[in-house]
């Protein structure tokens, strides 16, 4: 009798726990995301859902951590910035991962980095924000203007950029920082570069045999800012067939250019005229500020040197 008690306690046992079985599969069954892999492939059998079932478990679940992103470096999922797709192959209910938007974007930055040594950001730029601007009532127009651009831009529709000038730490770079963050969240790439460095490497990539990947790579991308020009030492290679390059191409794609300076539109077109082959070049510089001034407001930033 007590044998015969034993083994109808764990029958009863195994029943509750096929119940219980019974009931995650119809949770799972109901999932939004498993209904809609269900409706596209409706040859799937009950006997492949069943041998299935991990499968379909896993997919469910790192669909709702993507859906819940919070961002690429807290990713729980099983392979980190990887979404997952659910497919059929031998009758079987498989699944694959491929990289998300955000590890895309991460990728394709860290590539572009490595090409271009002197895209700039600085530590301070990438946390750069709206929210967390102090605009004042000196910086107002600029905040402003940076704002909308931010808001509206449409690279390939509206080539029209921004040109901040304005005395040494006023916030100019801080300013763009914050455009191209809240860009990146428009999923728009843009290009910061502190344009000494970026002129002096370009120099040195004719060497190395780099020169023309990293003009095309500047030239192509959807929003550029050239951080503090005028501060480069200039030279006729660097303004004719550099900048001048970067800025007949992205006129003829309506790709917006933004600059940041201490010098306003006079003041820069005297310091591209100097000729490193002796005099001054006036014409060639006057050829470079009519794109610039064309395709950019002039917008003054104020305030006190906030790096002192």
């Amino acid at each position: 009798m007590e044998r015969i008690n034993t083994a109808l306690s764990q029958w009863d046992g195994n029943s509750e726990l096929q119940k219980r079985l019974d009931q995650a599969k119809q949770s799972l069954l109901e999932s939004p995301y498993i209904t809609s892999f269900l409706d596209k492939h409706p040859d799937v059998t009950n006997e492949m859902i069943t041998g299935g079932l991990t499968k379909l478990y896993e997919y469910k679940k790192e669909r709702e951590h993507c859906d819940h992103c919070p961002g690429l470096k807290k990713c729980p999922n099983l392979m980190q910035g990887y979404q997952p797709e659910l497919f059929i192959e031998r009758n079987h209910i498989e699944i694959q991962y491929h990289a998300c938007n955000l590890k895309v974007q991460d990728e394709k930055q860290k590539q572009e980095q490595g090409l271009i040594q002197s895209l700039y950001i600085p530590k301070e730029i990438l946390t750069a924000s709206f929210e967390q601007l102090d605009a004042g009532t000196e910086r107002m127009e600029a905040s402003r203007a940076a704002l909308q651009f931010a808001m509206n831009a449409k690279p390939g529709e509206d080539g029209s950029g921004l040109y901040f000038y304005g005395k040494f730490g006023v916030g100019k770079t801080y300013l763009m920082g914050a455009i191209a963050n809240e860009l990146k969240d428009r999923g728009i790439e843009t290009f910061i570069i502190f344009t000494p460095d970026f002129f002096r490497e370009m120099r040195q990539s004719i060497g190395d045999g780099s020169f023309q990947s990293k003009l095309d790579a500047v030239k192509k991308a959807q929003v550029l800012i050239l951080d503090d020009i005028g501060a480069e030492t200039t030279s006729s290679w660097t303004r004719d067939d550099v900048l001048g390059a970067i800025l007949q191409h992205r006129m003829l794609e309506k790709l917006p250019t933004l600059f940041t300076s201490n010098y306003d539109y006079d003041e820069l077109e005297r310091h591209l005229a100097y000729s490193d082959k002796g005099g001054t070049e006036e014409l060639k510089a006057l050829r470079i500020m009519e794109r610039i001034k064309h395709y950019t407001s002039l917008i003054m930033v104020k305030g006190e040197n906030r790096r002192s």
